[in-house]
C-alpha cells in the first residue's frame, strides 16, 4: 500500500479486466461476424469506435480480445511457472548429477533464442490454437525462471532450519513444501507478474507479424495487425489507437504491481 504506484496498477488492472469480462454486457455486436455495409466507418452510435476494415464492430473486438490476450498471458504464466519451479527445486534441493542433468538441458534451452524458436514451431504447425500458442511459450520460457529457483532453493539448503527439519526426519517433499518454497515465494510472485507482462507482448507481437492467434479471433496484436496500411492509420485511428493504448496500460499495471510486491516481499527492503 505504500508504494501509489502498484496501487494504481492494481485499481487500472482490474478495472480492465472487469470491461473484458463483462464484454456481453457493454458491447451487442459479435467481434467476427463482418459486414460488409459497413467497412471503415467512423465512430457512431451504434459503434463507438466504428468498424474495422471488414465491417467488425472495433469496440467488441477490442473487448473480446482483450480476454485473449489476458487469457494467454495468464496462463502462459502459469503453465512457467509450474515447469520452472518444479525443474529448479528438483535441481537446487538435490544437486549433484540430477542438479548438472538439470542445468546442462536449461543451458541448451537458453543458447537458443527464444522468439526465433517460437516463430519456428509456430511456422511448423498448420493451426494454431490457443492452448497450443500459450503451450509454446511456456515450453520456451521456462530456462530463466529455472535458474533463478534453482539459486535460491542453493542458498537455503544449508540453512539451519533446513538441517533441523532434515534432523527430524522429515521428507524432502515435506522439506521442499513447507520450508524451501514459502522462503522463495517471493522471487516466484515478482517473476511471475513480470512474466504476465512479458508474455501478453510477446502474444501481441507474434500476433502482429502473423504468426499468433490467428483470425478471425480477436487479439489486441491483432488489431493493431490489421491496422497496417497506412490508409487505416490515418484515416482509422480508433482501429489502432485502443488496443494499443490497452496493451500499454496492461503491462505498465503490471510491471508496478511486480515492483510492489518485490519491495514488500524483500526482507532487506522492509528492514530499510
Amino acid at each position: 500500500m505504500k508504494n501509489k504506484l502498484a496501487v494504481a496498477g492494481v485499481i487500472i488492472l482490474f478495472l480492465i479486466v472487469v470491461a473484458v469480462s463483462a464484454a456481453p454486457l457493454l458491447t451487442d455486436h459479435s467481434p467476427t461476424k463482418s459486414n460488409l455495409l459497413l467497412i471503415e466507418r467512423p465512430p457512431s452510435a451504434d459503434h463507438p469506435l466504428g468498424n474495422d476494415s471488414s465491417g467488425r464492430d472495433i469496440l467488441s473486438r477490442l473487448l473480446y480480445g482483450g480476454r485473449i490476450s489476458l487469457i494467454v498471458g495468464f496462463s502462459a504464466m502459469i503453465f512457467t511457472l509450474i515447469i520452472g519451479v518444479t525443474l529448479g527445486s528438483i535441481a537446487g534441493y538435490y544437486g549433484g548429477k540430477i542438479d548438472a542433468v538439470i542445468m546442462r538441458f536449461t543451458d541448451m534451452m537458453l543458447m537458443l533464442p527464444f522468439l526465433v524458436l517460437c516463430l519456428t514451431i509456430v511456422a511448423l504447425l498448420e493451426r494454431v490454437t490457443i492452448g497450443i500458442f500459450v503451450t509454446i511459450i511456456a515450453l520456451t520460457a521456462w530456462p530463466n525462471l529455472t535458474r533463478i529457483i534453482r539459486g535460491t532453493f542453493l542458498s537455503l539448503r544449508e540453512q539451519e532450519f533446513v538441517l533441523g527439519a532434515r534432523a527430524i526426519g522429515a521428507s524432502d517433499m515435506r522439506i521442499i513444501l513447507r520450508h524451501f518454497i514459502p522462503n522463495a515465494i517471493g522471487p516466484i510472485v515478482v517473476n511471475a507478474t513480470l512474466m504476465m507482462a512479458t508474455y501478453i507482448i510477446i502474444e501481441s507481437g507474434l500476433s502482429f507479424i502473423g504468426f499468433g492467434i490467428p483470425q478471425p479471433t480477436p487479439t489486441w496484436g491483432n488489431m493493431i495487425s490489421e491496422a497496417q496500411s497506412l490508409r487505416i492509420l490515418r484515416n482509422s485511428p480508433s482501429a489502432w489507437i485502443p488496443p494499443g493504448l490497452l496493451i500499454l496500460l496492461t503491462v505498465l499495471c503490471i510491471n508496478f504491481i511486480g515492483d510492489g510486491l518485490r519491495d514488500a516481499l524483500d526482507p532487506k527492503s522492509n528492514k530499510r
